[in-house]
């Protein structure tokens, strides 16, 4: 199925990413630039506590205001409305946009005011009263599981979501028969993306033609058919435009709660009503918190650092709502050893309601935790069997010829060549010299270290966790499509049928296209139309579009290039197989002679006299395609769940000084295998991208809950990103071991940088600390933990000495 490299014109060259054109420009085309006649504003009144029954809410005040249009309730928005929908099977943990009843986490909308600015609506919010009666509630997801918890959802009878334990070979027999176990655990704080733009969503409603319209800056598999059902209105009643940018997304942008409650207030007073989240909305209750996971670990090796078995238990906190959360702990299971041979696993999968805000999709959802844990067991049975960190993974590694490769929990890896990757990193940066470097400073009073992670990235989701986790879900496609139109002037237009959050898709499928039909990509305009007009498709998550947009386009235009060559074979008296076609003509090997693109052109639009028999006119494609391997649902607790595994291997020189605590990256090497690149700035892009995440989520980026249930990071002077100041200079040392799945060997790498760097952050903090005999087992690892704990080791030092 792969092409030759050799043979590229344009796969893996260095093209200009067409969409950047515009957005550097100022051009971009996002929801706040919706400008439609007579719009209304949303702002939102969120609880203030935790947990609290709503005796009553008193809107006159707001109501008399000038400008004031419309108060919404919780009440008449379910009343209105069904149900946002639970990926698991728990009918009675019901969710609405607006709280109903009861409030389940501070920060969760309550009121939303409809005014004639977004301004004048947020003073209106502080005109509304609302009663509460406070009841107990629960933040930490140990204390959830408790039969006398709290219980977030009453009816649901426990704050239990998802209890599964899945063994995969014969993990007892393993940990019997190995000399060496050890035990540990580590938490994952909760983090997020939190995107430059925040959720907005725009609605109108057409009562004449009943369409819903609708304008948001989305990443969202089914959003129109989930609009569609909360509204209880025909899907082919909601219009989604999907040529609306998105500044940003990386999971977070599902938007559902937020459109249903705009498309109601939009049906309900006849004029467009917008909600674009400020940043506190957005932080606090805008359903874009990401995992917040303790994984308890137990290893099984031998002398020789080969790790036989393991046993994994995650416990997340889900907040107070199903939402995707639960998932998060599905994905794991198709990369669950990593890249190592590890024989068997147990992995006992736990999701809990608790009173905080809802997670959702983030960046590898859930993989990142995963290989934070996975790669913290690695290095300690490095350190118990005495043995240097990158040689127990290089004897753990799977081997290049022992792909395609079953792991226990029935995926099949793809390819790899885990061994020369590492070998090309090191090679790269001297590994030996940088010892010594991390010695030198270790010399001048810092503490310095080198951190270590290799991972994997699934990529190409084919939603395989889904029926895995909720036997009621019979899912087994997740498909992508495209379709190609060549104008009677000899112009292409594609349409690519699902939205962008800045991944480069329209760059993507034209070097696509223009690869198989060797015509200039940059003449090639990509379009999306709106959902009415759509094939099939999903949404690009799960590191998916290079594997399946790119598989559409390549697949569609392979059909178009076998109808030009038939039509122009047919000039040329050729039979089927006997012409050559070559940079958009065809022609007859033999005697040389050609029919070119303008002629081939011309007969397909307005010569139907010298078409072949039974061809219809015109030229235009369309391909659905299925993901690679999928189709089947689990059995027996296995599953084939990504077709695509991405390589990833990180190397980190860290010193801290050790009065401040602050860490200081001298030097970032990545090792990077993602098979095939089409491009590679937008490859780049994603790692450095990834890798400035990654950093975030390991020493700085926290939702932080207080005693009282109060999410007190609710702005960017609390919760901190990583600035330039931060961020180092990344270098990416590059390897390709084409897939056998894909169209070019491509494989994903969406979520790149961002799966291996806490892994290897936090093994390079614990390096720089290990000379004091302290660790950190939890991300992040702020600078006032490190601070503290150097301090009180050099303390307890101190008063050992003078004794």
């Amino acid at each position: 199925m792969n092409a030759d490299p050799a043979t590229f014109r344009f796969v893996s060259t260095n093209r200009r990413v067409r969409e950047d054109r515009r957005f550097v420009a100022g051009h971009g085309h996002f929801v706040a630039d919706v400008a439609l006649e007579g719009m209304l504003h949303v702002a939102i009144l969120p609880s203030q506590h935790p947990a609290a029954r709503i005796v009553s809410i008193d809107a006159s005040a707001a109501l008399a205001m000038p400008g004031v249009h419309y108060v919404l309730t919780g009440d008449e928005l379910a009343a209105a409305t069904d149900p946002l929908m639970n990926g698991l099977d728990t009918p009675k943990v019901r969710r609405h946009p607006l709280a109903v009843g009861r409030t389940r986490y501070s920060g969760e909308w309550v009121v939303a005011v409809v005014a004639d600015t977004r301004a004048l609506a947020e003073d209106a919010t502080e005109k509304i009263r609302v009663i509460y009666e406070l009841l107990p509630f629960v933040t930490n997801a140990e204390e959830a599981l408790l039969p006398d918890s709290p219980p977030v959802h009453p009816e649901h009878g426990s704050n239990v979501l998802l209890d599964r334990t899945f063994v995969w070979g014969d993990v007892e027999k393993h940990f019997a028969e190995s000399p060496r176990h050890l035990s540990f655990r580590v938490t994952w704080g909760r983090s997020s993306t939190v995107p430059i733009e925040t959720f907005g969503v725009a609605a109108s409603w057409d009562p004449w033609r009943e369409i819903l319209n609708v304008w948001a800056s989305i990443q969202m598999p089914k959003y129109p058919d989930q609009i569609a059902r909360a509204l209880r209105i025909p899907a082919n009643g909601v219009r989604v435009h999907q040529d609306v940018d998105v500044g940003g997304s990386y999971g977070v942008k599902r938007g559902i709660k937020q459109t249903v409650l705009v498309a109601h207030l939009a049906r309900r007073l006849g004029r467009p009503v917008r909600l674009i989240e400020d940043r506190l909305e957005n932080m606090s209750g805008g359903d874009a918190h990401g995992p917040d996971r303790i994984f308890d670990v137990d290893v099984a090796f031998n002398d020789d650092g080969i790790v036989k078995s393991m046993k994994i238990r995650a416990l997340d906190n889900a907040g107070a709502y199903a939402g995707r959360a639960p998932f998060q702990l599905g994905k794991p299971i198709g990369a669950i050893v990593g890249p190592y041979q590890i024989e068997s696993v147990q992995y006992r999968a736990q999701s809990v309601t608790t009173n905080k805000a809802v997670q959702e999709a983030v960046r590898g959802f859930g993989q990142a935790p995963t290989n934070y844990a996975i790669e913290t067991a690695i290095d300690k049975v490095a350190a118990a069997a005495g043995l240097e960190r990158i040689e127990v993974r290089r004897r753990n590694f799977i081997r290049r010829e022992q792909f395609p490769y079953l792991i226990p929990s029935g995926s099949t890896y793809d390819s790899g060549d885990y061994h020369t990757v590492v070998e090309k990193v090191l090679a790269h940066i001297d590994f030996a010299k940088m010892e010594k470097e991390r010695d030198r400073l270790r010399g001048t009073g810092l503490l310095a270290g080198i951190g270590i992670a290799a991972c994997l990235e699934p990529s190409g989701a084919n939603s395989a966790f889904e029926p895995l986790l909720n036997e009621k879900n019979t899912t087994t496609t997740w498909m992508d499509s495209c379709r190609i139109v060549i104008d009677a002037l000899g112009f292409a237009t594609v349409t690519i049928h699902n939205t962008s959050s800045g991944q480069g898709h329209e760059t993507l499928v034209a070097t696509v296209i223009g690869e198989v039909l060797q015509i200039e990509p940059d003449l090639i305009r990509v379009i999306r139309p709106d959902s009415l007009a759509c094939l099939p498709s999903n949404s690009p998550v799960g590191s998916r579009m290079a594997i399946m947009l790119g598989g559409a386009a390549f697949h569609a235009a392979q059909k178009l290039k076998a109808k030009l060559t038939r039509i122009a074979a047919h000039q040329l008296g050729l039979g089927d197989g006997k012409a050559v076609y070559s940079a958009g003509g065809v022609s007859d090997p033999d005697s040389g002679k050609q029919v070119g693109w303008p002629e081939i052109i011309n007969i397909a639009h307005r010569n139907y006299h010298l078409l072949p028999d039974g061809m219809e006119p015109g030229l235009e494609s369309t391909h659905v395609m299925q993901v690679p391997t999928g189709g089947k649902l689990p059995k027996d607790g296995r599953v084939q769940m990504y077709p695509c595994h991405s390589f990833e291997f990180h190397v980190v020189l860290m010193a801290i000084d050790p009065v401040l605590g602050k860490p200081e990256i001298r030097r970032y090497v990545i090792g990077h295998d993602c098979g095939t690149v089409i491009n590679p700035h937008i490859v780049r892009g994603m790692t450095l991208g990834g890798i400035a995440h990654g950093l975030g989520a390991a020493l700085l980026e926290e939702f932080v809950y207080n005693d009282e249930g109060q999410l007190i990071t609710q702005s960017f002077m609390d919760y901190l990103l990583p600035s330039a100041h931060e961020v180092p200079e990344v270098e990416i040392v590059h390897h390709c071991t084409p897939s056998p799945h894909t169209v070019f060997g491509q494989k994903g790498s969406g979520e790149s940088g961002y799966l291996g760097a806490p892994a290897a952050i936090s093994a390079a903090v614990n390096d720089c600390v290990a000379p004091l005999g302290i660790s950190f087992n939890k991300l992040p690892v702020r600078i006032s933990a490190i601070g503290d704990a150097i301090a009180d080791a050099q303390q307890g030092k101190s008063q050992e000495q003078a004794k």
